[in-house]
C-alpha cells in the first residue's frame, strides 16, 4: 500500500486526519469516573462502527470474487464492433461468484444457483455481464422473480427455510422444470467456482461494423474441468468450513493458481428469432447446439485477488443496463426487467454514486448530466448542468433509429410467450433428464429430490411427484415410490425433523 503523508510518524488519526491521542482508552472523569461525551474519537468511533455494514444484497447476498483480464483470441468482428471484443484486445475485468437464496453467513455448499457476474472495464466504459452457473434460468417473466425469491427465503412466523414453500413455487410454475431439473442434478453441487462454467444466460444482440444485428448467447467454460461434490461432501463442508468456496479461491490465486475460463458464443443470425422451434428470448430455454455451434471467443483469467474485500467486493455494483457500442438488449423479458432492477437495487445498497466507487468506476472519464445526491466525491466544477447550453459543454443528441434496436408492434396484453413448434414447459427438461445425464447422474438425481421432498406437506408433495413425472415419467415415478416409502405417520408439519422418518 501507498505510505500516506500524516500528521505524526506513528500512532492513528480521526477521518479528519487529525491525531488521535488514543486507541485504548476513552477519556473520562478521572480514572475510576464516568466516560464524557466531547471524547470526539470514541464517538466517531462507535457510530461509525454502527455505520459499518451496508444492506446485504437480496439474492446473491454471500459470495466472493478477484481480478483479472479478458483476452480476445479470435476474430468475431464479422459480429459485433464492441472494442472489449476485437482480436488480440486485452480487458481489465472483476467477476463475483456468489449463491442466490442464503444469506450472508449461509454456507457456500448449499444446493443452490450460482451467481457468475463480470464487469469489464472496456475503453467505452464499463460492459457488465450478469449471469448464472447454468444456462437458463426458474422464470421467464420479471412478475414472478420477487416471488420466486421469497420462496427460496424464510418462513414469516419460525424465520427457517422450508422446502413446501420452495416445491409449491416450482410446481405452481412448470417453466421451472428445466432450471430445476439442473440444480437437482450435479450441476447444483459444484465442488468449486473455479470448477464450474459461467453463463450470461439471457440471449442478448450484437451488432457488427455494417450495423448488421445477431442475437448472442455466452458460454464460459471452465478449464479446470467440471467437478462436483456429492450430497453428503457438501454437508460434510457445510459444517467443516462454510466459507469454503471463496476461501479455494482466494488462495488458488494466491499461489499463482489462476483459474480461467474459455469464452465462446452462440450466434443466431436476426431474423432466425422470428421462426425458431423454441422461443429464442424465453430465459427457461436453451438454443439447441446442434442449431448453434458454439464459436470461440478468448479466454477470462482471474490473476489477483482484491486487497480489501468490502470495498472491492461487497461494494462491487453490477447491472445488465451497462451495454456498450456493439452490443444490446434483446425482448427477454427478464433481461428488460433486470436493466432497471439491479441499479435501483445498488443506488439503497451503497448510495446514489455508486459507480464512483473505485471497483465500479470505469476507465474512461465521465461526462454526465446525473449531478449531486450523496456522497458525491466528484465534482464538474462550473460545468453547465442542462442542456443545451451556450458554453461549449458537450451533450449527446442523435436522432434516428438506434443501432441495437428491434420491431415490436401489438396491443398492451398481460400473457406469457407465445407458444413455438417444440415450445413447452417439460420438453428441454426432459430431455436433460433423460439424453444428457447418464444413469448414475439421474440415480444421484433421485436421491437429491427424494430428500428434498422429505418434510414437504400435502397437497404440495403430490404436486411435486406429478411435475417429476411430467419431466420424466420413470423419474418420477421412482421419486414416488421412494417418496411414499418414507412418508410420515399421521399430519406432515412443515420443517419437520427429516431422520424422523418412518421407512
Amino acid at each position: 500500500m501507498t505510505n500516506r503523508k500524516t500528521p505524526r510518524s506513528t500512532g492513528s488519526t480521526t477521518q479528519a486526519g487529525i491525531p488521535a491521542v488514543s486507541d485504548r482508552n476513552s477519556l473520562t472523569v478521572g480514572q475510576d469516573g464516568p466516560i464524557v461525551l466531547h471524547d470526539h474519537h470514541l464517538i466517531e468511533t462507535m457510530q461509525h462502527f454502527n455505520r459499518m455494514n451496508v444492506p446485504e444484497r437480496r439474492p446473491h447476498a454471500k459470495g466472493a470474487g478477484a481480478f483479472g483480464k479478458l483476452t480476445i483470441t479470435e476474430d468475431v468482428s464479422n459480429y459485433t464492433s464492441a472494442a472489449v471484443f476485437q482480436p488480440g484486445t486485452e480487458t481489465e475485468m472483476l467477476a463475483r461468484f456468489s449463491t442466490v437464496a442464503g444469506e450472508l453467513a449461509s454456507p457456500d455448499t448449499w444446493r443452490d444457483l450460482r451467481g457468475f457476474a463480470l464487469k469489464f472495464y472496456t475503453s467505452e466504459g464499463n460492459f457488465d455481464l450478469v449471469g448464472n452457473h447454468t444456462p437458463i434460468f426458474f422464470v421467464r417473466d420479471p412478475m414472478k422473480f420477487q416471488h420466486f425469491i421469497r420462496s427460496q427465503k424464510r418462513l414469516p412466523d419460525s424465520g427457517l427455510r422450508d422446502n413446501t414453500m420452495q416445491w409449491d413455487f416450482w410446481t405452481q410454475n412448470p417453466e421451472s422444470a428445466h432450471q430445476v431439473a439442473y440444480l437437482m442434478g450435479q450441476r447444483g453441487l459444484p465442488r468449486t467456482w473455479r470448477n464450474m462454467n459461467g453463463y450470461g444466460s439471457h440471449t442478448y444482440m450484437w451488432v457488427n461494423a455494417q450495423g448488421e444485428k445477431f442475437w448472442v448467447k455466452y458460454h464460459f467454460l471452465t478449464n479446470q474441468g467440471m467437478e462436483f461434490f456429492t450430497n453428503d461432501e457438501a454437508e460434510r463442508m457445510a459444517g467443516v468450513d462454510a466459507d469454503y468456496h471463496r476461501r479455494d479461491l482466494f488462495e488458488s490465486i494466491e499461489r499463482g493458481d489462476y483459474p480461467s475460463w474459455d469464452l465462446w458464443v452462440q450466434i443466431m443470425p436476426f431474423d432466425d428469432a422470428k421462426t425458431y422451434r423454441f422461443n429464442p428470448f424465453d430465459l427457461t430455454k436453451i438454443w439447441s447446439k446442434k442449431d448453434y455451434p458454439r464459436i470461440k471467443v478468448g479466454t477470462m483469467e482471474l490473476h489477483r485477488n482484491p486487497e480489501n474485500f468490502f470495498a472491492q467486493i461487497e461494494q462491487a455494483a453490477f447491472s445488465p443496463g451497462n451495454m456498450v457500442p456493439g452490443v444490446g438488449m434483446s425482448p427477454d423479458k427478464m433481461l428488460l426487467a433486470r436493466n432497471f432492477s439491479y441499479a435501483d437495487a445498488q443506488r439503497y445498497r451503497i448510495g446514489t454514486n455508486f459507480q464512483q466507487l473505485p471497483v465500479n468506476r470505469p476507465i474512461v472519464d465521465v461526462h454526465s448530466y446525473n449531478f449531486d445526491g450523496n456522497m458525491r466525491y466528484e465534482h464538474t466544477g462550473a460545468r453547465s448542468t442542462y442542456v443545451p447550453n451556450s458554453f461549449g459543454d458537450s451533450w449527446s443528441d442523435e436522432e434516428g433509429t438506434i443501432e441495437n434496436s428491434w420491431v415490436s408492434d401489438g396491443e398492451l396484453v398481460r400473457q406469457a410467450y407465445t407458444l413455438r413448434d417444440d415450445d413447452d414447459d417439460f420438453g428441454q427438461a426432459h430431455t436433460l433428464v433423460r439424453e444428457v445425464m447418464d444413469d448414475a447422474q439421474r440415480d444421484e438425481l433421485v436421491e437429491t429430490v427424494v430428500g428434498s421432498l422429505a418434510t414437504v406437506v400435502e397437497p404440495v408433495l403430490s404436486n411435486a411427484i406429478q411435475y417429476w413425472k411430467n419431466i420424466d415419467e420413470d423419474v418420477g415415478a421412482r421419486i414416488e415410490q421412494d417418496v411414499r416409502a418414507g412418508a410420515w405417520d399421521g399430519e406432515q408439519q412443515p420443517g419437520g425433523d427429516p431422520l424422523d422418518l418412518k421407512r
